[in-house]
């Protein structure tokens, strides 16, 4: 043997690991329990969901109280560490790193460049988009809670920090945090063969302990904090939803109308489960991005194309000048916006990266590191700036032109993107429309959220049992439902500091990614050499 082949053994071998977690045990339900992941997240689960129905007073002050502690006393922490995970992905962009490509040389994507777009956007963010779009920027402009860097609102400097600390929450930082992880998940899964779990992508700093005690926790933290942020998020988005009908059609805003929505979507959604990715997800997501693009494009007509364009220099121009400043964390004198949305955002980011970085590294094979990173990176980001230049500027001369209950500032902030298409034409389309986008994003998240469970708790299958499937969408939507019907909003409000609070260990578990995922690329980039495919 050739001292370079034997250098590329030695390499390989690194990556050689018994990662084997027992026999598959199919119950009668066709529920795949073989892995403790599964029995422990279930358990946890119910316990912290009987425990906040039957007390969700106490309940609900302890997760504020750890919700508050966490954000007042890390502050410094999260923002860093959303700062340290832009610049990680910009570099692996740049860097000759970025040529690698997930799954091998000669790896084909799965999916058209369209169809991938559209699904990673779906999850990620599309149903957040519906609901701030209007409302954030409006809320700065009026002072509804707190402005960016404390510029007054009602003037032009508080217009232009409105659009550029809407773009700063939505734009390069949440999309840095989904893109560490959902690189670190497809890099280790097909190009090292390791499970598609979060725990494989500390394979490089922990050995084969990830495949013990350690793996376990890291995988049940990454249920926990996605189960419950898709809970809640079922939980409020049937309240947004409940009043898009009442505006509408007036149907009552009433608990059973809210309940019945959740029923509606997880009903949906175990059918786009059941259908699988292709079948399922796909469909959906490019149903939704195409309405999506319509009833954005109708908005920047209907608004005045030479403002929308203007709006659009603006707010990339704002956002670039309130980029450095909002990332800053001395000497803040804006502590409401600065904990109560940024540092909130930041931490909700990361409690819902393990699911959106989940689901996109299982769509992404085929992608090189750099086409990867700046799919997932920059082009969303883009079309985030012409959809917020959209709404929320719509939105804010609205306001600032005194017409509607928008003029008057936000007083439901569900309620803020129908408001503003009201004094618009065909109103009533729109906002039905507006309202099929809301449900149907909801539907995308559920089941891909529960795919992503899926794949965790069966120890990185991508082929459990539909039951399993079943079971994981169910369980999403009961939680949301009985949460609502029993607590109200004060168990909602738990659940939610829950998922919160769980973003401040998971910010120190990404850091550490960011070194493991490095490692990985670096000791491919010495195989790729040596094996004579590094170009």
């Amino acid at each position: 043997m050739t001292d370079r082949k034997k250098l590329i053994r030695e390499l390989e071998s690194d990556y050689q690991t018994n990662h084997d977690i027992g026999e598959d045990n199919i119950t009668p339900m066709g529920l795949d329990i073989h892995h403790p992941v599964f029995a422990v997240s279930s358990i946890l689960i119910l316990l912290f969901v009987i425990g906040t129905l039957i007390f969700p007073e106490l309940a609900n002050n302890a997760l504020d109280g750890a919700k508050d502690w966490s954000i007042e006393t890390f502050d410094w922490f999260f923002l860093t560490a959303a700062n340290i995970f832009v610049l990680v992905c910009l570099a692996l962009i740049v860097l000759p790193l970025g040529k690698i490509r997930l799954g091998g040389p000669d790896a084909k994507p799965s999916f058209s460049t369209l169809s991938w777009f559209g699904m990673l956007f779906a999850a990620g963010m599309g149903i957040g988009l519906m609901f701030w779009a209007v409302s954030e920027p409006v809320g700065y402009f009026t002072e509804w809670f707190g402005t960016p860097l404390g510029v007054e609102g009602h003037t032009p400097e508080g217009a232009r920090a409105a659009m550029g600390g809407t773009m700063y929450h939505w734009g390069l930082h949440p999309w840095a945090i989904y893109g560490v992880v959902a690189l670190a998940l497809a890099f280790f899964a097909f190009n090292k063969g390791l499970p598609l779990t979060i725990r494989s992508a500390f394979f490089p700093l922990l050995g084969e302990r990830v495949w013990g005690p350690i793996g376990h926790v890291i995988d049940t933290l990454a249920v926990l904090a996605t189960i419950f942020g898709l809970a809640t998020s079922l939980g409020l988005g049937a309240q947004q939803a409940a009043s898009g009908l009442h505006y509408l059609f007036d149907v009552p805003n009433t608990l059973a109308t809210q309940i019945a929505i959740i029923v509606g979507v997880t009903a949906a959604a175990l059918v786009s489960v059941l259908r699988g990715i292709h079948g399922g997800i796909k469909v959906l997501s490019n149903f939704n991005i195409g309405l999506a693009a319509l009833l954005m494009l109708f908005v920047i007509i209907a608004g005045g194309a030479v403002a929308f364009i203007t709006t659009v220099f603006s707010t990339t121009g704002s956002y670039a000048a309130h980029l450095f400043p909002l990332s800053n964390p001395i000497g803040r004198e804006d502590q409401t916006f600065y904990h109560a949305w940024t540092i909130f955002y930041w931490a909700w980011w990361i409690s819902w990266s393990p699911f959106v970085g989940m689901f996109i590294a299982r769509i992404s094979r085929g992608r090189t590191v750099r086409e990867f990173l700046t799919a997932v990176l920059l082009v969303p980001t883009a079309v985030t700036v012409l959809w917020m230049s959209a709404f929320g500027g719509t939105g804010l001369r609205q306001v600032q032109d005194g017409i509607g209950e928008l003029a008057g500032g936000i007083t439901d902030a569900s309620l803020s993107l129908f408001q503003m298409l009201e004094h618009m034409p065909l109103s009533s389309i729109t906002a039905a429309v507006a309202v099929v986008l809301v449900l149907v994003f909801f539907v995308t998240s559920s089941d891909s959220g529960s795919l992503v469970i899926d794949t965790i708790t069966s120890g990185g299958k991508t082929d459990a049992p539909d039951g399993q499937r079943v079971y994981w969408v169910t369980l999403e939507g009961l939680i949301a439902a009985v949460l609502l019907w029993v607590g109200g909003e004060q168990a909602l409000n738990a659940l939610q500091a829950g998922a919160i609070t769980a973003g401040l260990p998971f910010t120190l578990v990404l850091l550490l990614m960011c070194i493991s995922l490095i490692m990985g690329l670096q000791h491919e980039r010495k195989l790729l050499i040596l094996d004579g495919k590094w170009k």
